[in-house]
C-alpha cells in the first residue's frame, strides 16, 4: 500500500424486520409452502435517506413477497432476496452455508459477466435468510447473509471528504436536481449510476452508457446511493459495484472517484451535503479476471457472533396488535425520514375528551386516531338522526334505526371498529349551561349536579378538552373548568361558509392567577395570557337555543368546514405538544413565516398559533392572536375563584340567573358606562 494511501473500509448492512413480514410468511406457510424448503424469492429495500446515527439497514416488510420495482418508495432502493426456511432446527444448523454464500456470489459475478448488472444495477444487490420458524410457539430463529464479492488485496483510496468539503455549492445543487430527473427516466437500478463534473456542469448517465459517456480527458466519477451514515465510510453496496468496475471498465481505468449519496431531510429542508466523496480509489486487483473472487457476507448476531438471531413473536401475531404496529410505522416514518424530534409516545399517551359528538366531534376523532392517539372520550347528549351519517363519519345508516343509537357510545365503538388499538368510551348527558333555569326542585338539581360531577371527573382525569359543542353557552362549563384544572382546552366552531379554531390560555394549577409572561418579543403573546372563546364578547352567555327555528336548530354549513376545522384543531394540539412549552407556548401575531424567524422556543412542526379563522366563500384563513379579557365571563379570575371556592351553588347562580357572571366580571357596568356615553353623545347632537 502506498504511503499517500488508506484502506477503503465498508459498512455492513444490519437487518431489520417488521413484525409483519413474519406474519405474513406464517400465512404463506401454512396455506402454500407447508413442508416445502425450497427457497421463497423476496425483496428488501435500503435507503440512502436515513438519519445520522442509525445503521446500515436493509429491510423486509409484510410484503416483501410481493413487491415489485415500481412498489418501492421514493429515496428506497430494491435488493433481491431469497428465503430458505427449513422444517426442523436440526436441518438448520446442517445446512451447508458455506455453499450458499457461493451460490449466491455466484449469481452476482454471472450478473456482472454477462452484462445483467449493467443493465439492471440493482442485481448487485443481494441477500439471503436462512430461517426456522416454530409456530406453535411462533419463536423464529433466522440468519441473513450480504453477499460482497471481495478481492485477495483490499482496496486503497488518497482521501474521503465529505461532498460538501469536495464540490462548490452550486455543482451540489445541480446535482440534486439532475438526480431527480435521472431517477424519473430511468426505473431500474437508479441506486448505481455515472458521473460527470465538467467545471460544475453535472451529468448522470446509467452504468451500460460508460463507453460513451467519459472521453479520455474527463474524471471517471462512480456514484452510488450509500446507505451508510458514517462520516468516514460507505456502505456494503459499493463492494460488488468496484467488482463490477473492475471486471468489466479497468482495461480503460484503474483509479476512480466515488460519490457516495445521500439523500435526506434535515429540519424540514432536503440535503445532499453529507454525502461523501471518496477520492483516488483503486479498482480492485483480479489477476484471473474469469475466476470468481472469494464470497463473505454473513451477518453477525446482537452480540457481534458470526450466528443466528433469535426473535419470538407470539405476543404480536394478534391481528390487533399487528394493526398498532402498522399504524405507529407511519408516524415513525415522519421521524426517520423529515423529523427525527417528533415525539410520538406524548401523542399515544395523551388523554383527549371530546365534548360533542357531532360532525365536528367525528372527524375531530379520526384526525387523532391518525397522529397516534389512543386515549379518546366522546361527550354527547343526542341521538343519531336520519340526515346524521352522510356528515358526522362514525355513524352509519343502521345507527339512525329506531329512534337511533346514543351518539357518544355509538362513536365510541365505531372508534374500536375503525382501530381496536384505541381505548374509547363514550358518555352521554346533557352539560348544564348558563341561562337555562335549573330552578329549585331537589330532582332536577340532583340530576344537574350529577352532570357537573360527571363533567368535573372527565376533565380532571383527561389531558386536553375539545369543545365541539353546538352553543356557545354549552361551551362555557368547560371552559371554566379546564382552566380551573390547569388542562389544554382547544375550540372550534363552525358558520354556513366560515370556522373559528382556537386555544384558550393555559394555566398550570401552580399558575393561577397567570403569572408574568416570559419577556418575549412585543410580536408575541405568552401562552398563559391568551384569550378565551368568551373573550371577544362583551355579554355573558345566555340561553340561545330558546324560540329557535328549525334552520336555526341545525348546523346549517357547507360540508368542508367541519374537515377542515377538525384537522386544523387536531394539527393545533399536536403542534401544541410539540412545543416544548406545551400549553404556554407563545402566539405571534406576524404572519408563519416572519414568525418561525423570531420564535424564542422552535417547535418540531412550527410556530403555533392562537386562533385560526378561515373563509371558504374566500378560500382565506387569518391568524389572530389576543390577550384574555380582563371582565371575561369564561377566564376572569374572578370567575375562577367562585368556582374553586363555591363550587355548584356557584354554577347554580350562574344557570338560573342570566345576568349573573355579566354582574360578577363588571360587564353590566361596562354595559352601564358605554349606554351613558352613548346617552352624552345624543345630547350633545340636540344642542348643536
Amino acid at each position: 500500500m502506498a504511503a499517500n494511501t488508506s484502506l477503503l473500509q465498508f459498512a455492513p448492512f444490519t437487518s431489520t424486520i417488521e413484525s409483519g413480514f413474519w406474519h405474513t410468511f406464517t400465512k404463506l406457510k401454512l396455506e402454500k409452502l407447508k413442508l416445502s424448503e425450497e427457497d421463497v424469492p423476496i425483496t428488501g429495500y435500503y435507503s440512502n435517506g436515513d438519519r445520522v446515527g442509525l445503521p446500515t439497514r436493509l429491510s423486509v416488510e409484510h410484503d416483501a413477497f410481493e413487491r415489485t420495482h415500481g412498489e418501492v418508495p421514493n429515496n428506497y432502493y430494491v435488493a433481491h432476496g431469497n428465503l430458505f426456511n427449513m422444517n426442523t432446527i436440526e436441518s438448520f444448523k446442517d445446512k451447508d452455508k458455506k455453499q450458499l454464500m457461493l451460490q449466491f456470489g455466484q449469481k452476482i459475478w454471472d450478473d456482472i459477466s454477462n452484462g445483467k448488472a449493467l443493465e439492471d444495477p440493482s442485481l448487485l444487490v443481494r441477500f439471503l435468510v436462512l430461517s426456522f420458524a416454530d409456530l406453535k410457539k411462533y419463536n423464529y430463529v433466522y440468519w441473513f447473509a450480504f453477499p460482497a464479492l471481495s478481492p485477495e488485496v483490499p482496496v486503497t483510496m488518497e482521501t474521503v471528504t465529505s461532498l460538501q468539503q469536495a464540490w462548490k455549492p452550486e455543482p451540489i445543487s445541480e446535482l440534486l436536481k439532475t438526480f431527480d430527473a435521472f431517477k424519473a427516466e430511468n426505473r431500474k437500478g437508479t441506486g448505481f449510476f455515472l458521473v460527470k463534473n465538467n467545471s460544475g456542469k453535472i451529468s448522470l448517465e446509467s452504468l451500460a452508457k460508460f463507453d460513451t459517456f467519459y472521453s479520455n480527458e474527463d474524471q471517471v466519477v462512480l456514484g452510488i446511493c450509500d446507505p451508510c451514515t458514517l462520516d468516514f465510510n460507505p456502505g456494503w453496496p459499493l463492494r460488488n459495484f468496484l467488482i463490477l468496475a473492475a471486471k468489466l471498465w479497468s482495461s480503460k481505468v484503474s483509479k476512480v472517484d466515488i460519490l457516495c449519496l445521500r439523500d435526506c431531510f434535515h429540519e424540514g429542508r432536503r440535503t445532499i451535503s453529507h454525502s461523501l466523496y471518496l477520492k483516488g480509489v483503486d479498482l480492485p486487483n483480479l489477476p484471473d479476471g474469469n475466476t470468481m473472487p472469494r464470497v463473505l457476507g454473513w451477518e453477525r448476531n446482537e452480540h457481534g457472533k458470526l450466528a443466528p438471531r433469535t426473535v419470538n413473536l407470539s405476543r404480536t401475531m394478534d391481528p390487533v396488535k399487528l394493526t398498532s404496529s402498522a399504524v405507529d410505522l407511519n408516524l415513525k416514518l415522519m421521524r426517520w425520514r423529515l423529523m427525527p424530534n417528533l415525539d410520538l409516545e406524548i401523542m399515544k399517551g395523551t388523554k383527549c375528551l371530546l365534548l360533542g359528538a357531532g360532525t365536528l366531534g367525528c372527524n375531530v376523532a379520526r384526525a387523532l386516531l391518525g397522529w397516534g392517539y389512543r386515549h379518546i372520550t366522546l361527550v354527547d347528549n343526542g341521538r343519531v338522526s336520519y340526515s346524521n351519517p352522510v356528515r358526522q363519519t362514525l355513524y352509519m345508516f343502521e345507527d339512525s334505526q329506531d329512534g337511533g343509537k346514543k351518539k357518544a357510545e355509538t362513536a365510541a365503538e365505531m372508534l374500536r371498529r375503525i382501530f381496536p388499538g384505541v381505548n374509547a368510551k363514550g358518555v352521554s348527558f346533557t352539560i348544564p349551561m348558563p341561562g337555562h333555569a335549573i330552578g329549585s326542585e331537589s330532582a332536577a338539581k340532583e340530576e344537574t349536579l350529577k352532570a357537573v360531577n360527571t363533567l368535573d371527573e372527565l376533565i380532571k382525569e383527561s389531558d386536553v378538552v375539545f369543545l365541539l359543542l353546538d352553543s356557545r353557552e354549552a361551551r362555557w362549563l368547560p371552559t371554566v373548568m379546564s382552566l380551573a384544572h390547569g388542562k389544554i382546552c382547544i375550540n372550534a366552531a363552525l358558520g354556513f361558509d366560515t370556522y373559528m379554531v382556537m386555544r384558550h390560555g393555559y394555566r398550570s394549577l401552580k399558575d393561577s392567577p397567570p403569572s408574568a409572561p416570559p419577556t418575549l418579543p412585543k410580536t408575541c403573546i405568552a401562552g398563559n395570557i391568551l384569550g378565551c372563546y368568551f373573550c371577544s364578547d362583551v355579554v355573558g352567555p345566555t340561553n340561545s337555543l330558546k324560540d329557535r327555528t328549525l334552520d336555526q336548530q341545525c348546523t346549517v354549513s357547507r360540508p368542508g368546514t367541519s374537515m377542515m376545522a377538525s384537522s386544523l384543531a387536531v394539527e393545533l394540539l399536536t403542534g401544541l405538544l410539540q412545543h416544548p412549552l406545551k400549553g404556554l407556548a407563545p402566539a405571534c401575531l406576524l404572519p408563519p413565516d416572519e414568525a418561525e424567524a423570531i420564535e424564542i422556543v422552535p417547535s418540531t412542526l412550527g410556530p403555533i398559533p392562537h386562533q385560526i379563522r378561515g373563509s371558504l366563500y374566500h378560500f382565506t384563513s387569518v391568524l389572530p392572536a389576543s390577550m384574555a379579557f380582563g371582565q371575561c365571563p369564561g377566564c376572569a379570575e374572578i370567575v375562577i375563584k367562585h368556582f374553586r371556592e363555591e363550587g355548584f351553588d356557584f354554577l347554580l347562580k350562574v344557570f338560573n340567573d342570566s345576568e349573573y357572571l355579566e354582574d360578577l366580571t363588571g360587564l353590566s357596568q361596562l354595559h352601564k358606562i358605554a349606554a351613558e356615553v352613548d346617552i352624552l353623545e345624543l345630547s350633545d347632537n340636540e344642542d348643536a
